[in-house]
């Protein structure tokens, strides 16, 4: 009965928005540099994909030296550069600690798909009020960085296989960017916060950038392609998916964007793992499958289960629970 009252009140909640669009299904081969010329375009697609998974400096980019910090907003070049100006430009804003602390402590906040620039605003207010600095990022395609023809962020997650495998690198590449300022600025003790897509983000920055000690992650499933394939969120991406591939396939190409082949690369990382027991976007039983995998390779790990949905935990009285636990991992690893 609490199940049936949960996943109601999250179909609602979702029925709020109703600009989803469904996408055509491509492959996205333009965007796959150094791509096999020649044969079935899924073959070539994955080949590039296996190409980036074995190579160990696919989420690697120069060290940037060209931020402009303007009030509390910090501006820098993307590393990847995409056909979109505006997208090319990497927005965050700066929350400076209250109140003094040794060492100094900051966390990389990435917020959930199609959130808006408030999005999370009030959770790096709190960062910053018990002492840890807080720097939002923007995803790309989100905020100042969404060209005119989108009224979401469509781009980061669709139906175009090789867009969204370059564009969630482009994100986590924008992310380790955003950790070299915070480094550059003095902090010692860096964590990552990330929220749904956030999450998977903030997984794989925090699995190739040396500088993040602790993160916490809100939603969390092992494989991004499984959670495009069944989650309540993404059901017109799916329909966009469907027939043109299967989910084993996707799962394959999508596999470099996934949380699951660099759990070992967390090594001594502290890690949250959120997830929330009525959630219908990121199917509990993919979230228990991520816990499992952490527990069968000893990856130090603490999880907090929410009694509500996706997104039912931006609601009162879960969203204080999550921040709650999301803030007290932090202000205890950091």
């Amino acid at each position: 009965m609490i199940a049936r009252f949960f996943h109601a009140w999250e179909r609602r909640l979702l029925a709020v928005d109703t600009n989803r669009v469904v996408r055509p299904f491509e492959w996205g081969l333009d965007w796959l540099d150094g791509a096999p010329v020649g044969g079935a375009p899924d073959e070539r697609v994955r080949a590039w994909s296996d190409a980036a998974l074995a190579n160990p400096n696919w989420f690697s980019a120069p060290s940037c030296e060209d931020y402009t910090l303007d009030g509390d907003t910090l501006l820098f070049p993307t590393a990847l550069i995409t056909p979109h100006a505006e997208n090319n430009t990497v927005a965050a804003r700066y929350f400076p600690a209250e109140q003094g602390d040794s060492p100094r402590r900051a966390t990389l906040v990435l917020p959930q798909w199609n959130s808006d620039e408030e999005g999370h605003v009030g959770l790096c207010q709190l960062l910053a009020r018990v002492g840890i600095s807080a720097l939002r990022l923007s995803l790309p395609y989100h905020d100042s960085r969404m060209p005119p023809e989108l009224v979401r962020a469509d781009y980061i997650v669709s139906p175009n296989i090789g867009r969204t495998l370059q564009v969630n690198r482009q994100a986590v590449l924008d992310a380790r960017r955003a950790i070299g300022w915070l480094a550059s600025q003095g902090y010692e003790r860096i964590g990552i916060l990330g929220t749904s897509l956030g999450s998977c983000l903030a997984m794989l920055a925090a699995a190739h950038e040396p500088l993040v000690r602790a993160a916490a992650l809100n939603h969390i499933s092992p494989f991004f392609a499984d959670v495009v394939w069944e989650g309540l969120s993404t059901a017109h991406v799916r329909a966009g998916l469907d027939g043109p591939i299967d989910l084993e396939l996707l799962r394959r190409l999508w596999l470099p964007i996934s949380p699951h082949p660099y759990i070992d690369r967390l090594g001594t990382r502290s890690v949250l793992l959120v997830y929330a027991r009525y959630d219908l976007s990121f199917p509990v039983k993919l979230s228990e499958q991520l816990i499992a995998d952490f527990a069968a390779r000893g990856i130090n790990h603490d999880v907090t289960v929410l009694p509500c949905g996706h997104y039912t935990t931006g609601k009162a009285p879960f969203k204080w629970m999550d921040g709650y636990a999301l803030v007290t991992f932090l202000r205890n690893h950091l």
